[in-house]
């Protein structure tokens, strides 16, 4: 059954992805299970999604309440679980204004318009230029693909949206070196993602910083996969002692249901964005900004930063045993529970076997696979994970020869 529904699939929607052959029925707490009542040990969470794990009592029974009340009214009226979220939000985030997305995409479609619209309000030039950085990924709508430091992702789409430069990641100078007159915006990812799990050095972000204060240069956050939590603070800039000026942030914000948000310092919201110059139809919607609050609460109650930061030092340490024990695994890094493990091979022949075993993991670029699971997994779990894994890499190391 499952293969034809499979099989239907691949008739019908468009092939945008090459996806793994299994079809998803249900999952319960840190685990997934297949159409056919198969077990899979879930350390992907939907690519760093479902943060709380699956069958959440309490988040399911906020959103079924929600569903009989009230699901959309649109932007043209207030609703009090935007209000809500938005509050929480700001708590959170450290920042004074809130934009409620549908996507990360969307949030970092709005961060670039928000910078632009500074720039323009402060000296009324058009021509103001963005720096990002190589081998980030921020999107794959038309402003956050132009930002998106891979030439693959975005030649076949161009031109873009213009005035864009890119810069060297973890590289001071090579940022400097792109900066002028007409530079109004900087946007990084505190931990970069697909690009293969690369947390920012300390004196890199603080160097952007100290550059962007001193040239009136927006500062673009992008912690869409890495916020929320995932590092081991609700947003993992926190670590660095910096705050940016532009934050966008999705993915585990509402674990599962479609929500994003851009958020800003009021600085920036003085002079950027007014009615008229942003929308959105579903964004802040009552259902997805349910989700949000709930989220934020449940985080809190189950003290998930606390488990974040022991179960990632736990999961570190196994994962550099891994290191040691093979000789076509190079490294590991990343931060909390947002982890890669190097190989000096392309991984997805790994990924198939560890997916037939039955755990869920995906990639970051060509060689790492990518360890970004729900963040209330526990040691056993990790342990239950690592067992699976020496197997798949035994087995398949041994059909290399």
């Amino acid at each position: 059954m499952m293969y034809q529904e499979i099989e239907q699939a691949e008739r019908d929607l468009l092939h945008t992805y090459n996806r793994f052959p299994v079809v998803f029925d249900h999952g319960e707490g840190v685990h997934l299970y297949d159409t056919e009542g198969k077990e899979y040990l879930d350390f992907c969470a939907g690519i760093a999604v479902f943060a709380l794990g699956y069958g959440v009592k309490e988040y399911n029974d906020a959103l079924k309440d929600q569903v009989d009340k009230l699901i959309h009214t649109s932007n043209y009226f207030y609703n009090e679980p935007a209000i809500r979220a938005a509050a929480l939000v700001k708590k959170y985030t450290g920042m004074d204004r809130v934009f409620f997305t549908n996507s990360g995409g969307e949030s970092v479609e709005g961060a670039i318009k928000a910078a632009r619209k500074y720039a323009y309000t402060r000296d009324g030039h058009t021509d103001h230029e963005i720096i990002a950085m190589e081998h980030s990924f921020h999107g794959r709508t038309m402003g956050a693909l132009s930002v998106t430091g891979n030439v693959h992702y975005r030649e076949p789409f161009e031109p873009l949206i213009g005035n864009i430069k890119f810069a060297e990641y973890n590289d001071l100078d090579s940022v400097k070196a792109q900066v002028t007159e007409k530079t109004c915006a900087i946007i990084m990812e505190t931990v970069q993602g697909e690009g293969g799990i690369f947390p920012a050095a300390p004196e890199f972000i603080q160097g952007l910083r100290k550059l962007c204060d001193e040239k009136d240069i927006l500062l673009i956050l992008d912690e869409i996969q890495c916020g929320m939590g995932r590092t081991g603070t609700m947003y993992a800039y926190e670590q660095y002692g910096i705050k940016p000026d532009i934050l966008a942030t999705a993915k585990a914000l509402g674990c599962g249901v479609p929500v994003g948000a851009f958020a800003m310092t009021e600085r920036v919201a003085e002079k950027s964005l007014t009615a008229g110059d942003h929308g959105s139809t579903y964004g802040g919607n009552p259902l997805a900004c349910r989700a949000v609050c709930s989220v934020f609460e449940l985080m809190e109650q189950k003290q998930v930063l606390e488990n974040v930061n022991r179960v990632g030092s736990y999961l570190e340490q196994k994962l550099s045993e891994l290191v040691k024990e093979y000789a076509f695994v190079s490294g590991q890094r990343g931060l909390g529970l947002m982890r890669g493990l190097v190989f000096e091979c392309p991984v997805s022949g790994i990924l198939q076997k560890t997916l037939q075993k039955g755990l869920v993991l995906i990639n970051a670029g060509t060689n790492v696979l990518r360890f970004v699971p729900p963040l209330v997994i526990s040691e056993k779990d990790v342990d239950d994970m690592m067992v699976i894994l020496r197997s798949a890499l035994d087995e398949w190391s041994g059909e290399q020869g």
